[in-house]
């Protein structure tokens, strides 16, 4: 073989393990892409299911709790601009406000003890916290999800190709501030 048929031939040969690995990463970044948007699908899920329990949950304690009528416009509020919201910063902070809301209405509860024995007020609680805990499972793999494709776009070579066909970073799905503080519960009222 001549020099030139071996250069020419190296070229083709590297030529076409580009093209290949291109190929690959690419499709690739497509799959782990459409995991994390599955995955934020499931927390939206979740957190609709929650935003239905809300009304349900409210009515009940409407009945034995007449004039706190302050929680009740906070909850369809923030349940309204949870329901409302399109992007993850908006879906997160309303979230927040619903949970905060939630909270309130939670310590409005121990104020009367016979709603807290109500079977349906207990089974909506019941119902109310295995979604939390959905919340919760559904954010983490979210999170996960996030973590693997962001990772799988910033390193090299991979962040050639990412770049390439406009890969961007996900944000994660954070707590807010006011999570990582302890709400202050006061049974003296």
């Amino acid at each position: 073989m001549k020099k030139g048929t071996k250069i020419l031939l190296a070229i083709l040969v590297l030529v076409v393990v580009l093209v290949v690995y291109t190929f690959s990463t690419y499709n690739s970044l497509v799959r782990l892409k459409e995991n994390v948007d599955s995955k934020w699908s499931q927390v939206e899920n979740q957190l609709q299911r929650r935003a239905d329990l809300i009304p349900n949950l409210v009515n009940t304690v409407k009945g034995y709790a007449k004039h706190e009528k302050e929680i009740f416009e906070t909850l369809a509020q923030a349940r309204s601009k949870l329901l409302n919201s399109s992007t993850l910063e908006d879906k997160a902070k309303a979230n927040d406000e619903l949970s905060s809301a939630i909270s309130r209405l939670l310590m409005i509860v121990e104020n009367y003890p016979n709603l807290k024995a109500d079977r349906t007020f207990v089974q909506l609680m019941d119902e109310l916290s295995g979604t939390e805990n959905r919340i919760a499972v559904a954010r983490k793999d979210y999170n996960e999800a996030v973590r693997e494709y962001n990772m799988k776009i910033k390193v090299f070579p991979n962040v050639i190709v990412a770049r390439m066909f406009g890969f961007e970073e996900k944000k994660y799905f954070e707590a807010s501030s006011q999570a990582k503080s302890v709400p202050s519960v006061d049974f003296s009222k």
